[in-house]
């Protein structure tokens, strides 16, 4: 899952004026690396990615996240601890320095985590992605973590760079007869035959790698990857309710409260039923959209050029990296 890349190296390839810039970037930003290298690509990021992982989700992380509970919390429990009556150094003071060290601690993790993401190597890769749109190279997906989603939520914090679009090269005829060259004339009869059959032999032809399809259960996925949710919390709702007409039943001695309680429990568990089986087909899909997106991760290792992908592929491609990560 997490081989799929967001452009491959066939396609930076594919245009001259394309790996043109692509190598003038490395050299501007001082990094001596191959971005059209897709294992070099891929380890790369992956290694980035653990760094930039490490410096979110750190001890320091941690300190600033518990003072900072504790700053805030400590003005409401500081004055219930008897031993603290009437000395409000003790029960407001240690707010105070908590707050402090909570702040320091949780803006030094930012400015790491920011560095980390400003490394020239990722930075000149957002420039390689930035260039390969601009060029009509599609991109399949832009990870979370390289734009700095993971730390401001939707908000991209270096976005990809946006370029003029270029000009796609023109497909001109085939090369003719160099200039001053004589022109044989074409071989007559079983020769021109003999000729023709070799030269076909002698040519292999180039075609690049198949895209898979994409099978009718992963269009299913990505229609139904969004629904669903409410089964459990309407199922608890609806028992909630049978339970509260059977307590009103008893209380006030109203056979109205059974007759609720009847229909809302035998309710309850079908609405819980139904969750099930659609949790249960929704997974099935999704392991579907996932052999899927490895498909298309083994074309393009092959040398396919692949699409940009769906926005629910994109999410799921997310979370099964998340799920390799963790």
């Amino acid at each position: 899952m997490t081989g799929l890349l967001p452009v491959s190296g066939a396609a930076l390839s594919a245009d001259a004026r394309l790996l043109s810039s692509i190598r003038d970037v490395g050299a501007r930003r001082g990094v001596d690396f191959d971005y059209t290298d897709d294992t070099a690509t891929a380890e790369m990021l992956a290694r980035h990615r653990r760094t930039l992982s490490a410096a979110e989700h750190g001890p320091l992380m941690w300190l600033g996240s518990l003072t900072l509970v504790a700053a805030i919390v400590w003005p409401f429990l500081g004055p219930t601890v008897p031993d603290f009556e009437g000395r409000p150094e003790l029960a407001f003071g240690p707010a105070g320095p908590l707050l402090v060290v909570a702040v320091a601690s949780l803006v030094v993790v930012r400015r790491r985590w920011k560095r980390e993401l400003l490394h020239p190597r990722l930075a000149g890769y957002r420039e390689v992605l930035g260039l390969a749109r601009a060029h009509g190279v599609p991109v399949t997906h832009v990870p979370g973590w390289l734009v700095g989603r993971s730390m401001s939520g939707d908000r991209e914090t270096v976005p990809v760079p946006a370029y003029a679009e270029v000009e796609p090269l023109p497909a001109g005829p085939g090369p003719g007869p160099v200039s001053g060259e004589e022109t044989t004339a074409p071989e007559e009869g079983e020769e021109a035959e003999e000729a023709a059959k070799e030269s076909a032999e002698g040519v292999a032809p180039t075609t690049s790698p198949a895209i898979p399809a994409k099978p009718a259960s992963v269009e299913s996925y990505e229609a139904m990857a969004d629904e669903g949710g409410w089964h459990d919390e309407a199922g608890c709702l609806l028992l909630f309710v049978g339970i509260g007409s059977v307590a009103w039943a008893v209380a006030e001695g109203n056979a109205l409260g059974h007759l609720a309680a009847v229909l809302a429990v035998p309710l309850a568990i079908t609405t819980w039923l139904a969750g099930a089986r659609q949790g249960r087909e929704r997974q099935r899909l999704r392991e579907a959209a996932v052999a899927y997106v490895q498909a298309l991760s083994a074309a393009q290792s092959a040398g396919a050029n692949i699409p940009e992908l769906s926005p629910v592929l994109r999410k799921l491609l997310e979370e099964e990296a998340e799920k390799v990560r963790g």
